[in-house]
């Protein structure tokens, strides 16, 4: 349950005047980066990175199902190359930018539609791809960690590829944005499901995509969101449609006409919330379709608009330019200068907290973080989230700072009465001093 924190300041902040306007990311691996061979394909994959010096934590894109890094003249949009291009403009190298294309250059499509929700296209055929790339992006680069930023289906990959290999450790931060967390309401048995058509992409309930993603109780989403959707030392950013997106909500979507909201079983199913994860900032958008220039989509558009850029640059640039005070720049192996800030304490605090209802459907949680031995004055600037639960849903979330002496209180109030057992999680984010703690129930 620890986590870096993404706070809700960072919606407004405001991206920086510095711009690299003279370059752009490239379509192609540096010469001397391994050859990967997609595990379901047969051949290389690919994707974009490039040589130099690595100062920044390296940002892994990965576009969503059906698409590729960049547009491949197989009538595939490719927008996650235009997000990398944003990140270059504002500070970024394109030594720090990589991108994997899990699915090809998707030519096939177009003879062989139903490949779309083929088992080639399956999140867990993609899995040892991703492992792959992120172990050889490591290598070359020397760091230690990668951000991802993931649209759609990238969101779900990334995400099964840390549960199975247990690797939150290696992505400090995962931008999701309008991933399939929950499901997706292409795939059930009705006649109005018309994206069960072979010319759609074969979506019907057995196909491959809906085994995985037909309703919220899926083997794989059972898997991915129990017990806890935002596991690990891993930050977590949602971006999300509010408003409507094809893959999502029962309702237009530029050029998507809507199908009934049922599961691959044909139960009624609202999958309007399926982008949000439980546990982190979600952050939510409209009007997205007028960044999709193909067919107005909001699903679409989404990877393509300034304002999720935006997001999810500030959310990973705040963190390295936190750790450029505190640590050597990624891949260098330097110390840091003399005189300089101390990097941050390694070993984690403990907390310890208790909760008591406090009359009604009032809870009070109260507690206090430990610092290792010989640590003093580690508390300032620090904060704790107190998020209850009930089964899986969040009922409650809290954010409070802790007081001088490393003690902290949060008080609840529910308008109804919670019918079902309550579980609080005590999350300590870090600080300047300090890295993350672990949780208490």
């Amino acid at each position: 349950m620890t986590r870096a924190v993404v706070v809700a300041a960072l919606v407004l902040a405001a991206a920086p005047a510095a711009a690299r306007a003279a370059e752009e990311v490239g379509t192609s691996f540096p010469a001397d980066f391994p050859v990967l061979v997609d595990h379901s394909l047969g051949k290389p994959v690919i994707g974009f990175g490039a040589k130099g010096e690595v100062h920044r934590t390296p940002v892994v894109f990965l576009h969503g199902n059906n698409d590729a890094p960049y547009a491949t003249g197989c009538n595939t949009p490719g927008h996650i190359h235009e997000f990398a291009q944003y990140f270059l403009e504002h500070g970024y190298r394109l030594s720090e930018l990589w991108a994997l294309g899990y699915e090809g250059d998707q030519c096939d499509i177009p003879t062989s539609p139903t490949n779309r929700s083929s088992e080639a296209h399956s999140t867990v055929a993609n899995v040892a791809d991703l492992r792959d790339f992120v172990a050889a992006v490591l290598r070359y680069t020397g760091a230690k960690q990668v951000d991802v930023v993931g649209h759609s289906l990238g969101v779900t990959l990334t995400r099964e590829w840390m549960r199975e290999d247990d690797s939150y450790g290696l992505v400090r931060t995962l931008v999701a944005v309008d991933g399939p967390n929950h499901g997706i309401i292409n795939c059930s048995p009705s006649p109005q499901n018309y994206y069960a058509l072979d010319a759609s992409g074969g979506f019907n309930p057995d196909s491959p995509l809906c085994l995985e993603y037909g309703s919220d109780h899926t083997p794989l989403l059972r898997a991915l969101n129990s017990p806890d959707e935002t596991p690990g030392p891993t930050g977590y950013l949602s971006i999300v449609n509010a408003d409507t997106s094809f893959v999502y909500f029962a309702k237009q979507d530029g050029a998507f006409p809507p199908v009934p909201a049922e599961d691959r079983e044909g139960n009624p199913h609202d999958f309007s919330r399926s982008a949000r994860l439980d546990g982190t900032l979600n952050v939510e958008l409209t009007e997205q379709g007028k960044y999709d220039e193909t067919v107005s989509s909001s699903h679409l558009g989404i990877v393509n608009s300034p304002e999720t850029w935006r997001l999810a640059w500030r959310a990973i640039d705040d963190l390295d330019r936190r750790a450029a005070t505190t640590s050597p720049p990624a891949g260098t192996g330097s110390a840091p200068a003399a005189g300089g800030p101390a990097a941050r304490i390694r070993v984690p605090p403990r907390i310890a907290a208790r909760v008591r209802r406090a009359g009604g459907r009032r809870f009070v949680t109260t507690g206090t973080l430990t610092p290792p031995d010989g640590v003093t004055g580690a508390c300032g600037r620090g904060t704790v989230v107190v998020q209850a639960k009930a089964a899986r849903r969040t009922v409650s979330t809290r954010r409070v700072r802790l007081r001088a002496d490393c003690s902290f209180a949060s008080s609840v109030r529910f308008r109804r009465r919670v019918r079902r057992a309550l579980t609080f999680y005590v999350t300590f984010g870090g600080n300047d001093v300090l890295t993350p703690a672990g949780v208490t129930r």
